[in-house]
């Protein structure tokens, strides 16, 4: 196989060496499995080339982006090859009166975000590894991020995809119109499939009018139950905030031993508030907001107003994530959703399985939307007897969150990582429609197989 597309797209597009396919093998999570070769494509038209090879000669292909992801799901499980977009990289178009972007998939995530505001343009979605994320990584596992209490998540801003079958057809879906009823949403089906039914190579981004001003607000509470009511009181209000960020007493514990985040409100809880819009709505807006959480028992609020101050407020939270990690503990990230009104039985639940398993439990998160990041802290996981221990505490998170009428992943998807409870997510109707789909686009298994479907 390896030779046929050295012959076929050149020799520099083939990765073949030993010493250099474990690259290639794995993202964020803890497993990882080496390519028997890899294909670094510089156009759409080379990636359905080397599809249409591997479906005659039946190899297993995994896409892979940036490798950012927490879930596994860029591994090549069942080895074969792995086609990686990081080359396919451009930004061909932006649009500032159609408020669209074309883009290649191997574009980083805030990248883009900068070129299309410095056009007073806004490409929402903000996955917290946007510095380093790309654009085909987030629509396979339709990211999402803090903006999309408001914004929404990344399928809510895809136009139009172009899409490499497994049989090397190149196939176009939706287009460059914010509102388009031709046929059945098929740029929805591609969107969060996690290279399960082609490769993405080029898409088309919907873009909105760049928000004028912006605030931030932060502020400590005496415990998560305070902080959640707080939260809620916000939305009864009326309010609609662009983000409402919450974490617990020990990520908050975490942070402070850290020297590299500073001035977080003391507490139990925390809660970030981000509004944007226009000047004087943002500011009135503020205002009232610091009032609402002053009567709700508010410790140490913060608030910002420009650029640079916002930021700071913003690096309180996005520094949580690395302080759990300075622990010294290994931080399993797992990003659960549950209604919105059960973020303080969520918060129980995870004070309950912290006592019962002895992992300390971490969460923070997305409180308005409620995709939480609970995070179970544990000493040597890699051995079985630990992470078997873990696996238990997994097991009832899950079961107690789908019970709820939540979801075991708001983000981050299947992948192998939660490749044991994909049965109890979905109904079984729902896994033979899921089945039914694969196999009509990848009819011998052979798109990053060893995954949901």
């Amino acid at each position: 196989m390896a030779l046929v597309l050295k012959r076929s797209l050149g020799r520099d597009r083939v990765v073949t060496d030993a010493s250099r396919l474990a690259a290639w093998g794995g993202d964020k999570w803890f497993a990882s499995q080496a390519p028997d070769l890899v294909l670094i494509p510089q156009d759409a038209e080379e990636v359905a080339e080397a599809l249409r090879l591997a479906n005659e000669y039946q190899v297993p292909v995994t896409p892979r982006g940036a490798g950012y992801g927490y879930v596994g799901g860029c591994v090549p499980a069942r080895g074969g090859m792995v086609i990686t977009t990081e080359r396919m990289n451009s930004i061909l178009e932006i649009h500032p009166q159609n408020f669209i972007a074309i883009v290649q998939p191997g574009v980083i995530t805030g990248d883009l975000q900068r070129r299309v505001e410095a056009k007073k343009l806004f490409y929402p979605p903000d996955p917290a590894s946007l510095k380093n994320c790309s654009i085909g990584g987030n629509i396979a596992t339709n990211a999402g991020g803090p903006r999309c209490l408001k914004y929404g998540v990344t399928r809510n801003y895809i136009l139009g995809l172009q899409v490499a079958l497994m049989d090397g057809t190149l196939v176009r879906l939706g287009g460059c119109t914010h509102k388009n009823k031709a046929g059945f949403d098929l740029v929805s089906l591609f969107v969060g499939s996690e290279g399960l039914l082609g490769i993405i190579t080029e898409s088309i981004l919907k873009l909105l009018p760049l928000p004028p001003a912006q605030a931030v607000i932060s502020a400590g509470f005496i415990s998560m139950k305070a902080a959640a009511t707080a939260v809620q009181s916000i939305f009864s209000a009326g309010f609609l905030p662009s983000a409402v960020e919450v974490a617990d007493a020990f990520t908050l514990k975490a942070a402070r031993q850290t020297d590299h985040i500073k001035n977080i409100p003391t507490g139990n809880a925390y809660i970030l508030i981000e509004v944007d819009g226009q000047i004087t709505s943002v500011r009135s807006e503020m205002r009232a907001i610091v009032r609402l959480l002053r009567s709700k028992g508010a410790r140490n609020i913060a608030t910002a107003a420009t650029p640079v101050e916002c930021d700071a407020l913003w690096d309180i939270r996005r520094g949580f994530s690395f302080a759990l990690r300075d622990t010294g503990l290994t931080k399993l990230n797992e990003d659960i959703v549950v209604p919105r009104g059960r973020l303080v039985d969520l918060v129980h639940l995870a004070t309950r399985l912290q006592k019962s398993s002895g992992f300390p439990i971490a969460c923070f998160g997305h409180a308005g939307d409620g995709n939480i990041h609970v995070n179970i802290m544990a000493a040597n996981y890699l051995l079985p007897e630990v992470s078997s221990q873990v696996q238990t505490v997994l097991n009832e998170l899950f079961e107690q969150v789908l019970a709820w009428g939540g979801s075991i992943t708001g983000e981050h998807g299947i992948g192998l990582a939660k490749l044991p409870w994909w049965p109890q997510a979905i109904s079984a109707e729902s896994h033979a429609l899921h089945q039914a789909i694969k196999t009509a686009v990848d009819p011998q298994g052979l798109l990053n197989p060893g995954k949901f479907v």
